[in-house]
């Protein structure tokens, strides 16, 4: 067999060379360098479009609150069964307050079971993620032994809260409540009392959504919680 000569070998070599070079392509300093720069280019721009998705949501967030009344407020209050209870107590749930008494004749009644009514619905839907809020406007009458008696023909999970006539009185103008009890209201007088008559839905924040009025019918009241649940899972990712 003839050996390949001098002038063979270097062509061989030279192909081989011109192979290598083909074979690299891209990975030429200059590919390199412009790889990296995109890549860093898209990492800067993903992080940018992060931050601004971010923002928009926030704003979203805001235009949807801006408007809304200013209500609640830091508050300190004791429950039916002796505990004490403050607006941060309103975190962590969605919570339904309904400010009446328990002498009240019809209207008191006929709200407290709406509640009942909204709650025994969504809590079918999204679980044990809300709680009913009752605050006395008698402070005269309602004594702990009578709001824990008046919630027992109503949602078993109704919180009653009650408070002196100050307190009172400071929970609801931070509610903005509207109650006629007198300061020197006689514990044993026959009275009626005029008041506010509305739920008010508050977030797991402890910030006011939405107030549902008399008129306001349970079914009514179940779609704007959703709704209201809806956009908030949209904005945190949870229910609460």
């Amino acid at each position: 067999m003839r050996r390949p000569g001098v002038k063979e070998q270097l062509q061989r070599r030279g192909y081989s060379a011109e192979r290598d070079r083909a074979a690299v392509g891209v990975f030429t300093p200059l590919s390199a360098a412009l790889f990296v720069a995109a890549g860093t280019g898209l990492f800067f721009y993903f992080r940018y479009e992060k931050a601004r998705l971010i923002e928009e949501r926030e704003k979203e967030r805001a235009s949807k609150a801006y408007g809304r009344p200013k209500l609640g407020g830091p508050f300190s209050l004791a429950t039916h069964d002796g505990k004490t209870f403050t607006e941060k107590d309103l975190e962590g749930k969605w919570s339904l307050v309904y400010f009446g008494f328990t002498n009240c004749p019809d209207i008191c009644p006929a709200e407290m079971d709406k509640v009942t009514e909204i709650m025994n619905t969504v809590e079918k839907e999204y679980g044990n993620i809300f709680q009913p809020v009752f605050v006395t406007v008698d402070p005269a009458r309602d004594t702990p032994a009578r709001v824990a008696k008046y919630l027992e023909d109503f949602h078993q999970r109704y919180i009653g809260l009650i408070g002196d006539y100050d307190t009172t009185k400071g929970v609801c103008k931070a509610y903005r409540v509207y109650f006629s009890t007198p300061p020197n209201a006689d514990p044993n007088g026959d009275y009626l009392v005029d008041h506010s008559i509305f739920v008010y839905l508050m977030d797991p924040e402890g910030k006011f959504v939405d107030a549902f009025g008399q008129n306001v019918t349970a079914e009514d009241a179940i779609q704007k919680i959703r709704e209201a649940v809806v956009d908030w899972k949209q904005e945190t990712g949870n229910v609460v």
